[in-house]
């Protein structure tokens, strides 16, 4: 079964939509497999993640998504449901989306704000709650060999692979951290405006020092 959609924009990792939600709002799953579904799109965003499609396993669950046109396509389902009628679902969602205007919808800015496809996400997905219908079946007969060619991967091994780059990123700053003070212009200005002020301080000590060295050896002769 579909429990859960996300549409979003690739180049910035924003969602765009949502649909209605499978999933009781009041369980604290819904809000965790929401985050991971968020996550799996930046990750998109970034480049860390295949470029077309892909299938993560979590848990009992699978996300599966799709990329077209810069525009990810994302659905959990239970791990027991086809994978090949997931990605038929995720099929008819993005033809459905290139029925919009897309530079309107690159002017979006603000998450899940493109509600204008939550009920599209809702009716096409009602065509998927049976797999037992007389087009699901054709869906799955047709094409058998189709799913040898999406990858699967684990959700741990993505989140562990983000945090060891993570860590190395922030190892290489650290070591290339310059003070803000050394490592700046700023420095120059106060070399050039108090060096020559502190040579002059530093000769006429030197100079007090040596007088006063030369009046004490005269009293002290005078004497």
């Amino acid at each position: 079964m579909v429990k859960l959609t996300i549409v979003g924009r690739v180049s910035d990792g924003l969602p765009l939509a949502q649909g209605p939600r499978y999933m009781n709002e009041e369980n604290e799953n819904f809000l965790w497999y929401k985050q991971q579904g968020e996550f799996i799109l930046k990750e998109i965003s970034r480049g860390a993640l295949a470029p077309s499609k892909m299938t993560i396993r979590v848990d009992h669950h699978c996300f599966n998504y799709l990329v077209e046109n810069g525009v990810c396509f994302i659905t959990l389902c239970d791990s027991s449901y086809p994978r090949k009628l997931a990605f038929h679902y995720l099929q008819d969602l993005q033809k459905e989306f290139e029925k919009f205007n897309i530079s309107l919808i690159e002017k979006i800015t603000k998450p899940y704000s493109f509600a204008r496809f939550d009920s599209v996400i809702g009716n096409i997905r009602k065509q998927y709650i049976d797999t037992r219908t007389q087009a699901n079946l054709s869906k799955l007969n047709a094409n058998r060999r189709q799913d040898l060619d999406i990858i699967t991967e684990h959700m741990s091994e993505i989140v562990e692979r983000r945090q060891r780059l993570e860590l190395s990123e922030r190892v290489v700053a650290t070591s290339q951290t310059v003070s803000p003070i050394w490592g700046s212009p700023r420095l120059e200005v106060i070399a050039l405006k108090w060096t020559p002020i502190t040579i002059i301080i530093i000769v006429a000590s030197v100079l007090l020092w040596s007088s006063l060295i030369l009046t004490d050896d005269f009293l002290i002769r005078s004497f």
